[in-house]
């Protein structure tokens, strides 16, 4: 099975070694690199935070907790938190910890799953990619991620804004043509030279360009 149909994970280059060798053995493909928030980005709209019990609890008490949620629910449409291990440390009481759950749920949306260790760990984080990208046909792609780090990946990022494209075709688009300008420049005909583009992929592209700003009424 080649790596376009296999599930992937963004992986944050600070987390741990061995979590990203047991989601490899799971059958992910793992591309680490430096992420502006969030542990794991599982598709465009989904991003995961991983904290050991303890670090759940520091994160409380230092406050880092509710940042987080925060900057993590502005970026992506779909967040959750997994804490792992076996038990608290008590450093927090239950009242606290219970109340900073009900936050995390009603104020910032976040989902919070506990789990026993990197396994199984690894095996929700896989499960949850492969039904996003897999299943639900999203793509793993840098638009739900506010920070980009190199022109080529903004230049990738505008691209993918548009109707039927994801980060494949952006790349092609962007390695036939030489630039963002001239992909807004190309005509119904020209845009049908690239691979696997067609026709519908390529009038709804063009239509995006040349056609007048209506600003949408409030309902």
């Amino acid at each position: 099975m080649d790596d376009e149909r296999k599930a992937a994970i963004l992986v944050d280059n600070r987390e741990d070694g061995e979590l990203v060798v047991l989601l490899e053995e799971l059958g992910a493909v793992v591309k680490t690199q430096a992420l502006p928030v969030g542990d794991f980005v599982l598709s465009e709209r989904v991003v995961c935070e991983r904290k050991t019990r303890s670090d759940f609890e520091q994160s409380l008490i230092d406050g880092r907790l509710f940042e987080q949620a925060r900057r993590m629910r502005e970026s992506f449409d779909c967040v959750f938190l997994v804490v792992e291990g076996e038990s608290f440390e008590e450093r927090v009481r239950r009242e606290a910890l219970l109340g900073a759950l009900s936050a995390l749920l009603t104020d910032f949306g976040v989902s919070v799953f506990f789990t026993r260790d990197r396994a199984r760990t690894a095996e929700l984080l896989f499960a949850v990619a492969k039904r996003e990208q897999l299943v639900e046909k999203r793509e793993l792609r840098l638009l739900g991620v506010k920070r980009v780090f190199t022109l080529a990946q903004q230049q990738q990022l505008v691209l993918e804004t548009l109707p039927f494209v994801g980060p494949k075709l952006a790349k092609q688009l962007l390695a036939h043509f030489g630039s963002v300008q001239k992909v807004v420049n190309a005509s119904v005909g020209e845009l049908l030279e690239v691979e696997k583009m067609g026709e519908k992929k390529a009038k709804a592209i063009r239509k995006v360009f040349s056609s007048l700003y209506e600003e949408e009424k409030k309902q």
